[in-house]
């Protein structure tokens, strides 16, 4: 971890596992009610698996499927979700978004330079899946909540179909086979 790295965790703590547990209770029981969320938390639960898988692949192979996941989610993100939060909720939450994301793709370009299961892949690893865990407590804690809040049915069924083709523009698939692959894991 950088010495900037340190600072800022020193400033804005991680939030609990309790924190994120709650979290996701209260997210999964929001997208029973508001569909448009569910691709989104199943692409988390997917990013989180393929963290596992990371760990423990004795090749760059699951790092490569990590990162193309991550990539997938995050363009979609930033080309559908985050305009929206900008407009209905926090322009500085969508700014940080962005800038979190552009963060872990230049980590995991890093990590892809390191040997994997090596101390220093290792530790690389844990800094990219601590940031992302953090990322996505915020979303699930109070980004998504907030803005199901603000938008009209008509923009959150359009914003459903507009997630799904942003992550199949990158990843050429779409959600269900996530929520597939996210089963198939647990």
């Amino acid at each position: 971890m950088s010495f900037l790295d340190r600072i800022a965790a020193a400033v804005t703590p991680a939030a609990s596992d309790e924190s994120r547990n709650e979290a996701r209770r209260n997210i999964d029981a929001l997208a029973t009610r508001e569909p448009w969320i569910q691709p989104i938390v199943d692409q988390h639960r997917e990013i989180e698996g393929c963290f596992r898988e990371a760990y423990t692949a004795p090749s760059h192979e699951a790092v490569e499927r990590l990162a193309t996941v991550l990539t997938g989610h995050a363009n979609a993100e930033e080309a559908v979700l985050y305009p929206d939060i900008a407009d209905q909720s926090s322009k500085t939450h969508a700014g940080m978004a962005y800038e979190e994301h552009a963060m872990t793709k230049i980590q995991l370009a890093k990590l892809k330079d390191l040997a994997p299961g090596g101390k220093e892949w290792t530790e690389k690893l844990e800094h990219i899946e601590s940031a992302v865990a953090q990322h996505i407590y915020q979303e699930e804690d109070s980004w998504l909540p907030d803005l199901a809040k603000e938008m009209s049915p008509e923009r959150k069924a359009r914003l459903q179909e507009r997630y799904g083709e942003e992550y199949r523009r990158y990843c050429g698939t779409d959600s269900s086979a996530v929520r597939t692959r996210v089963a198939a894991a647990i």
